[in-house]
């Protein structure tokens, strides 16, 4: 991935980070729930944790233990660090890691919403953690390592920051076959998570070649096509949704230097880009959302 495509992911899922996006949105419940969240797991945390960027609920496989630590690769608003902090229990840790400082500062708000002590976020890329070595019990990842440029030194990262023993539980988007060139140089469907994504075989191999074993990787069978309940609701400016059980979000995203100053309800951003591609493809002849796990040797 070029600097330029980096500088874009990063400017995208910044806009994303500055929205209304929550589960106070009807599309965005929507999708979390498609890639296996509970409705009563959605409720547990602040709605600002969830923006419908989910492949899969890496949480729910993880056979988090109270007292572990575990650490999100790209943890955008909090969502699965949330989960998992309530599984480990206040004698545990979870750790979130993104290159976003919008989705920091996001995830940070929301961790003084939900009071939660046994949490922290960190800005850094997912091939170079800011954490030492045979650290974590857990590593977790949503739909994020298909974003990385080095996927291989992202696999060499989580195999040295694991403790001996240690496991990775990752819901992912990986490819089924080979992309149609135009798809595959599309910018919003590498954003999308979809154009930069690898096999299960490139999973499984890089994986091995890190140093993990016991590497399992499967396909969800969740469908893909659910990120575009989330058309209308963009990025920016997203249309007020009927009261639900869910807090609705008390700021909005609507002002002239919202999301680089796109116009209201412009379907610019990570969702507006997909639902364009999803209109060109069904993404599901070509991707699918995975769950991959892998321990390393003790």
């Amino acid at each position: 991935m070029s600097a330029d495509i980096r500088k874009i992911v990063k400017e995208k899922y910044g806009d994303v980070a500055r929205s209304a996006l929550s589960s106070s949105n009807e599309g965005v419940r929507k999708v979390a729930e498609a890639f296996g969240y509970s409705a009563e797991e959605l409720l547990a945390i602040p709605a600002g944790a969830n923006m419908g960027l989910s492949c899969g609920n890496p949480t729910a496989t993880a056979s988090l233990r109270p007292g572990e630590i575990v650490v999100d690769l790209g943890s955008g608003g909090g969502l699965d660090v949330f989960l998992a902090a309530r599984k480990v229990g206040p004698t545990g840790k979870a750790i979130g890691i993104d290159m976003t400082p919008e989705m920091i500062a996001r995830a940070r708000k929301n961790a003084a919403e939900a009071k939660l002590d046994n949490v922290e976020f960190h800005e850094a890329t997912i091939d170079r953690l800011p954490l030492p070595d045979n650290y974590a019990d857990c590593i977790i990842s949503n739909c994020v390592i298909n974003l990385a440029p080095d996927k291989a030194a992202v696999f060499r990262e989580m195999f040295r920051v694991l403790k001996p023993g240690g496991r990775v539980a990752v819901s992912d988007i990986a490819l089924k076959r080979q992309l149609p060139p135009d798809l595959a140089r599309d910018v919003a469907a590498y954003v999308g998570c979809i154009a930069g994504a690898i096999s299960l075989q490139e999973f499984d191999s890089g994986l091995r070649s890190a140093g993990f074993d016991a590497v399992h990787a499967v396909d969800s069978g969740a469908d893909l096509n659910a990120y575009a309940n989330v058309e209308g609701q963009s990025g920016c400016c997203s249309p007020p949704m009927e009261k639900t059980a869910f807090p609705i979000a008390d700021e909005s995203c609507c002002g002239p230097t919202c999301c680089g100053g796109a116009t209201e309800r412009t379907p610019t951003g990570v969702h507006g880009g997909l639902t364009a591609v999803l209109a060109r493809y069904d993404i599901n002849d070509y991707a699918a959302s995975v769950k991959v796990y892998a321990t390393k040797p003790s």
